[in-house]
């Protein structure tokens, strides 16, 4: 690997090209507009193109924009924090300090690495956008800036060295986990349904009942012609159903690949780093210190291949970056039990994991879970009946039991173990999760009661941190009042006598 050069500490501009980046950008964000403009804005009896002037008017205004970014975007580097200028009518000056970046993120896509450069993303503890988006910078340059910004936010003085940190590498997830990833998150079901919402958008209603009906009654009338008896008619229905699960599930797996390939998850100077993504290339870090919470998930279908998930909550990111992606929000997207649980001991060393002992919760009015369940079939079922006037409409109602087994399972398993560091939650049954908090990162505590936890004497517990919004959320449900009230008080008690940690 190539020797990142110095970097300076006077003004600086970011990398020539910039501005087409930024374009590229811009034009991302006005591209249906335009495609609008273009596809419907003509008519045949047009004498003049204005839609084509309108079209024209529009992009030259985005490449004159992108290039005032780039020629009023100026940014320094000094002991201990970023300076950055920008602004032609509406001048801005930021002073990030090193210290107030929670996570630093360098993000690469095809058209970044077709010219050796890279996005550079500051995240703070809060707000749901970055504190500064450095686009772009040389690849070296922006690796450079990392670790000096890394060294900072860590409480050491950053300093420019040509020998690069010693990194341990705790994960690194090989092809076949990839594949397993993508069988158990069958992400090809979650396309094809934003496939068929933007069909339905785009065109008209009309249109597309029209397609189905027409193909319907071609597919119809080939397969009358064929003659087939009803076994054959069944057994090609099937086959042609399992071969779209086989294409679902190849499909999921090739997104899979695309996300992950080549994750890597290191750790250096107590600061966790991930490496992700085929095409685009993510490479997120945080220090340890910034993670508010940490999840385990396992799903009937991990079990099903002994693997599980960890994931963390951290203070920063906000819901764009969830959205894009960029967030460093999965440390083991898939491995063994017993990997994550050792990587989550290792993280956390003054932790037993697993607990050896969970506290249960009060099991009263555990039905209280299949309500919705009931309410939701009751409607349905009361709806078919009144459109087909026949039994059949109760066939909803067979879901109940199987709603009030889980909801039984769901407060069987529920349970909570507390030591001198750290809370740890437990739930779910057909989909099971653990959630790890440590004392030091609690913010405040909420104490709930419905009206059918006063009929049967029970509260809800919420514990609340800087940045974990994750899901499940961190709370106790189904807590006698009296243990309730009891936890809350040894919680407050310990909240009181430590520093908040960020």
């Amino acid at each position: 690997m190539s020797i990142p050069p110095p970097l300076p500490s006077d003004e600086q501009r970011l990398h020539p090209w910039s501005w087409l980046f930024a374009l590229q950008q811009q034009v991302q964000q006005f591209l249906l507009p335009l495609l609008a403009l273009l596809v419907f804005g003509s008519r045949s009896d047009d004498d003049l193109p204005y839609h084509h002037w309108i079209s024209g008017a529009i992009v030259l205004s985005l490449v004159v924009s992108a290039v005032l970014q780039y020629l009023s975007y100026r940014y320094r580097i000094g002991s201990d924090a970023l300076s950055i200028r920008s602004g032609i009518f509406e001048r801005t000056r930021r002073e990030i300090p090193f210290a107030r970046i929670h996570n630093v993120v360098v993000h690469q896509n095809l058209l970044h690495r077709l010219f050796g450069v890279a996005e550079l993303r500051l995240e703070s503890a809060g707000g749901d956008k970055p504190e500064a988006e450095m686009r772009v910078l040389k690849l070296p340059q922006a690796l450079e800036l990392e670790r000096l910004i890394r060294q900072g936010s860590d409480g050491v003085t950053p300093q420019i060295d040509t020998n690069a940190p010693h990194s341990d590498v705790l994960l690194a997830l090989p092809l076949s986990e990839l594949v397993r990833q993508g069988l158990i998150s069958n992400r090809a079901l979650v396309v094809v349904a934003a496939a068929m919402g933007a069909a339905y958008q785009l065109f008209p209603r009309r249109a597309t009942s029209d397609f189905i009906e027409e193909h319907g009654r071609q597919a119809f009338g080939y397969a009358s012609q064929l003659q087939l008896g009803a076994i054959t008619l069944v057994s090609s229905a099937l086959l042609i159903l399992a071969l779209a699960l086989v294409l679902m599930q190849l499909v999921s797996i090739g997104l899979s690949i695309v996300q992950y390939y080549g994750f890597r998850l290191s750790e250096a100077d107590r600061r966790l780093t991930v490496e992700r993504g085929l095409f685009t290339r993510v490479r997120s870090s945080v220090a340890r210190r910034r993670i508010q919470a940490w999840t385990l998930r396992e799903g009937a279908l991990h079990r099903l291949f002994k693997r599980r998930q960890l994931r963390v909550d951290i203070a920063g990111g906000g819901q764009q970056q969830e959205q894009d992606g960029r967030a460093l929000k999965e440390l083991a997207p898939l491995a063994t039990p017993a990997t994550c649980d050792g990587l989550l001991q290792h993280l956390l060393p003054q932790l037993q994991w697993p607990p050896l002992h969970w506290q249960a919760v009060s099991r009263r009015g555990w039905w209280r879970l299949c309500l919705p369940a009931l309410v939701l079939m009751s409607a349905l079922s009361a709806l078919l009946i009144y459109e087909t006037g026949s039994l059949w409409g109760l066939l909803p109602l067979l879901w109940l039991p199987w709603s009030a087994l889980k909801a039984y399972r769901q407060v069987s398993r529920i349970g909570y173990s507390i030591d001198a560091q750290r809370v740890a939650i437990r739930g779910g049954w057909w989909n099971r999760w653990w959630r790890v908090a440590e004392l030091d990162k609690l913010q405040a505590l909420r104490l709930d009661r419905s009206p059918l936890d006063r009929r049967f004497g029970t509260a809800t517990l919420t514990l609340d941190t800087a940045g974990a919004a994750g899901a499940p959320a961190l709370q106790l449900r189904f807590l006698d009042e009296a243990q309730a009230r009891a936890l809350m008080a040894q919680l407050e008690q310990e909240m009181v006598r430590r520093k908040l940690r960020w």
